[in-house]
Order: structure tokens, then sequence, then C-alpha cells
């Protein structure tokens, strides 16, 4: 397990994936919104991006806010109005938006699924991985088809490091598909997935939410649609996990 008390034992310069790195700039929201599946195509139903696991208790309302230690503008950004979210309103929302090809979001990535497995009985934790790029695009498709051929848990991770370690920017589809097929996912059920409605659905929703909260860089984490916040405010990984706790609390409270 990864303690994040030795970690403040180092000086502490949190490095993010700007949106300005990319090629072309993404897509505005009144585009995003023009181009977002209709409740005709989705048959009514809610669009749901991958959820962690159930691993903790279920939610207790008595649980205590506590003093607020942190504040709006020096600690995170209010967003001018509550955007949506992919949780059901009896949980509080926390949201990473990250990219595989962003170094930042691989640092980062082992104190985010600690913090999560500690986190509150209230607290539904998901990712949104963004698609700046094209090969954004490719890893974020990826993501979804991990997702919806129930891979998730045994790809991510290994996903990281094929780019990161391995140097395998996994920038085209053959070599996703090679990739795959070490998950025990033959060619045709990947590309099935790869090229579905369910996946594209998923990828046209994470663009319109990120777009929706603003986002110009990763890793960001989002708090119930309302707060975002950034490794450059928080300024250690502890302060930023303590942070997303206070304000999901308050969230919580509110319901």
């Amino acid at each position: 397990m990864i303690s994040r008390i030795a970690f403040l034992s180092i000086a502490f310069v949190l490095i993010a994936c700007s949106e300005s790195d990319a090629p072309s700039a993404p897509p505005s929201v009144s585009q995003l919104e023009a181009s977002a599946p209709t409740a005709q195509e989705t048959g009514g139903e809610p669009i749901r991006l991958a959820q962690s696991s159930p691993s903790v208790a279920p939610p207790d309302r008595s649980e205590p806010v506590g003093e607020r230690r942190f504040s709006e503008g020096t600690h995170y950004v209010l967003l001018t109005s509550r955007q949506p979210t992919s949780t059901d309103g009896d949980r509080v929302e926390v949201a990473e938006v990250f990219m595989y090809s962003c170094p930042a979001c691989f640092s980062f990535d082992p104190y985010i699924e600690n913090w999560s497995r500690g986190r509150a009985g209230y607290v539904n934790f998901v990712r949104i991985p963004a698609a700046w790029n094209a090969v954004a695009e490719l890893h974020a498709r990826a993501y979804y088809t991990a997702e919806v051929l129930g891979k998730l848990e045994e790809m991510h991770t290994p996903f990281f490091r094929e780019f990161h370690v391995n140097g395998n920017y996994l920038d085209t589809e053959d070599k996703l598909i090679d990739f795959f097929a070490r998950l025990d996912v033959d060619e045709e059920t990947f590309s099935n997935s790869f090229n579905s409605f369910a996946v594209h659905t998923k990828l046209q929703r994470a663009k319109y939410l990120i777009a929706r909260y603003r986002v110009s860089e990763t890793p960001s984490v989002v708090v119930d649609g309302r707060y975002l916040t950034r490794g450059a405010l928080a300024e250690s990984y502890d302060t930023w996990f303590d942070i997303i706790d206070e304000v999901a609390a308050v969230e919580w409270a509110a319901r």
C-alpha cells in the first residue's frame, strides 16, 4: 500500500497535462450538446460511465462534516451551476478526469487508487477519460471498450504501464487489439465492442461532461458536478485528497 504520509517528506511539485497540449481544440459545449445521444437513442435510460466496485460500506447520513478548512478560489473552483453527473442522487460522485498518455496522470493513479479503497461510503468514484487529441480519443474508446467487456479492472493499470514504462503508445487499433489479446479478448470481440454504439455513446457523454466541467488539464477531480479540484491548487497529494473529502462531505450533508 502506498503511504501518502511518506510522500510528504519530499518536495512536492505537481505537473499537469494541459488541454492546450492537444493538437486540436476540443469541441464546445454547444457542439457536444448537439451530438449527445438523445433519450430516444438510449431507450430513455441514463448513460452510465464506468463506476468503481462497491467496496465500501453503505452510505451513513449521520457522518459529521466538521470544520471547513478549504475555500473557493484558493483550494478549488466552484462551477457556476451544478453540472450533470453519472451517479444516482443517493451518493456523492467523485470523478477523475485523466488521459493515459499524461505522465502526471500515470504518477497520480496509484494515489487515487489508494484513496478510492478507503473512500467514504457515500462516495461513488468514477473515471472520465479526456479525448483531447487523436491518440487520447483512441485510449478513451479503449477504456470504455474494457468497461463494456468487464475488463476494466484488469486493463487500467497495465494500459498506463504499457504506455509509460514499455514505450508502446497504443496509438493504432491494431496495437490495441494486441494489447487486449493479453486480457483474453479476441480480435472480433474487441472490434465489435470498440466500434459499438454503446462505446460511442459513453465517449460522447465523457466529452460532454468534461466540457461542462471546464476541465483544462489532467489529472483533475470534479466532486458532484460542482467542485473542480486540481493539483496546482492543492500543492500536495494529501491536501488534494483532504479537499476532495471535505467538499464531498459538505455535499452529502446537504442531501
